[in-house]
């Protein structure tokens, strides 16, 4: 909570604001101060007998699965694509905001930018993108590979030579 716009005051802010309803003002201060009723806060209010999520509870129910070792149902669990029974529309969320965010970076972008987005359809990783023909013209995956080792290493030199220096 240390950026501009992001911090306290921020919060504060939107906590005061009127024209916000009660009610999610009231749920982002439940949120910020952890008493949130979750199972993980009955449990420790003595209200629930265990902190285990209900939401993953359900899903492995659904699925014929066991309910041992379950997760604490906590805000971040729920609100994360860990928490099983939140996990489908917490991606769907998450997808969406990446759509959103990729077509306000296009329409941003200058006419003549060489840059371009590979991914746009889903989420990729570097044995997958190097499966495509556009990446092996470019380079082999190894030299991408030897060329990053080659940087890390000189990052790491960097900043071994500005730590090492003396302090005045």
């Amino acid at each position: 909570m240390l950026r501009q716009d992001e911090g306290r005051f921020m919060l504060g802010k939107y906590l005061s604001d009127k024209k916000i309803p009660w009610r999610r003002r009231r749920r982002l201060g439940m949120a910020v101060v952890g008493n949130m009723p979750t199972a993980s806060f009955l449990t420790k209010i003595g209200k629930m007998q265990s902190a285990g999520c209900r939401l993953c509870k359900i899903a492995r129910e659904a699925r014929g699965e066991s309910i041992d070792g379950l997760a604490n149902e906590t805000h971040g669990h729920i609100n994360s694509a860990g928490c099983e029974g939140m996990a489908i529309t917490v991606t769907a969320a998450h997808h969406s905001i990446w759509r959103h965010l990729y077509d306000s970076m296009h329409a941003a972008q200058e006419p003549k930018s060489k840059l371009k987005f590979v991914t746009l359809d889903k989420e990729s990783h570097m044995s997958t993108l190097w499966r495509r023909e556009e990446f092996l013209r470019m380079c082999s995956k190894e030299e991408l590979a030897e060329k990053a080792q080659d940087s890390k290493s000189l990052i790491y030199k960097k900043e071994k030579k500005t730590s090492s220096s003396p302090i005045m």
